[in-house]
């Protein structure tokens, strides 16, 4: 069953908060082989063994859904049956992803419920009040810290689990190159010159204040630390092998935004960030290379409901 809430328009996102379909349908196959099985087992056995509720649906918010990912990731993964509230700032992306979730199943075979929510992540701090799971996927590089400890304090407020996926760590390489010649400082290169001033573009304001970027999944499981969150971080790094066409055209559009974001932030170096970029072109995006893009999930329960596993890093 799949409804939708109507609620006021919000305001336009910013520009560098949208992201079109086709990006977000590029990346999915890397995004489904990254993320991290543990966190996910972790997750299913906490709702598992808690005290015993009201029977009831588990009740399931996902922040910047998109084309309806972790529902289509999740649903199958975790006990049912389940309601989903899918939030997003794209009207035409929520219409997507409830379609999308008409046919998907809990992992005992339930129905899966969903509704949407057309509003961006200005919320209020009841959003979260009924929750069992609040979870979100290639999101939080785009907030603040204030907005990141008011997301805390409001999960912690509702006992709800969090589980937050594929979160940019900062970190890329290209395996399977020739190596940096001997003599060369690592910091002079020009990997990590591209890769310092792209960084620093994913700091820059995205309409919630300064935004975290690579930072914002240690930043969460801080947070989430000091609210009394059992927390677990696992790497989930894409892995993408250029010898595969559906990996080198992810591989090669990611190229390409991180000269066009490096250029943005370092202009007066855009001739020796265009040189990096057909070097990259003409040199590593090819068969027998793989391009490694780092990313973490971290999970976090509840005061009073501990994990049966230990807590991560």
């Amino acid at each position: 069953m799949s409804t939708a809430a109507h609620p006021d328009t919000p305001p336009a996102a910013h520009p560098e908060a949208v992201f079109a379909a086709s990006w977000l349908e590029l990346r999915a196959a890397a995004d489904r082989a990254a993320r991290a099985a543990q966190l996910e087992e972790r997750l299913s056995d906490w709702l598992r063994s808690r005290p015993p509720q009201p029977p009831r649906a588990l009740r399931i918010v996902d922040l910047g859904t998109g084309r309806g990912a972790n529902p289509v990731h999740l649903a199958s993964r975790l006990p049912g049956p389940q309601q989903w509230t899918l939030i997003d700032h794209d009207a035409g992306l929520l219409a997507r992803a409830l379609a999308t979730c008409t046919s998907l199943r809990s992992a005992g075979g339930e129905v899966v419920a969903a509704q949407t929510l057309h509003c961006d992540l200005q919320l209020p701090a009841s959003a979260f009040a009924h929750a069992d799971l609040v979870c979100a996927s290639a999101l939080l590089d785009l907030v603040d810290a204030p907005w990141l400890e008011r997301f805390a304090a409001s999960c912690a407020t509702a006992g709800c689990a969090v589980l937050v996926t594929l979160s940019v760590d900062g970190h890329w390489r290209f395996a399977g190159t020739p190596p940096t010649p001997p003599g060369v400082a690592a910091e002079q290169t020009d990997d990590d010159f591209v890769r310092a001033a792209f960084n620093a573009h994913q700091r820059r304001d995205k309409g919630l204040g300064p935004a975290l970027g690579p930072d914002a999944a240690a930043a969460l499981a801080a947070c989430l630390r000091a609210h009394g969150f059992t927390v677990d971080c696992a790497p989930s790094p894409w892995q993408l092998a250029l010898g595969d066409p559906a990996q080198a055209r992810l591989a090669r559009a990611l190229v390409d935004g991180w000269r066009d974001a490096a250029s943005a932030q370092c202009p007066d170096a855009h001739a020796r960030i265009a040189a990096w970029h057909a070097r990259c072109v003409a040199e590593r995006l090819h068969p027998g290379v793989v391009l490694e893009v780092g990313h973490l999930d971290v999970l976090g329960l509840p005061a009073g409901r501990a994990s049966r596993a230990g807590s991560g890093p």
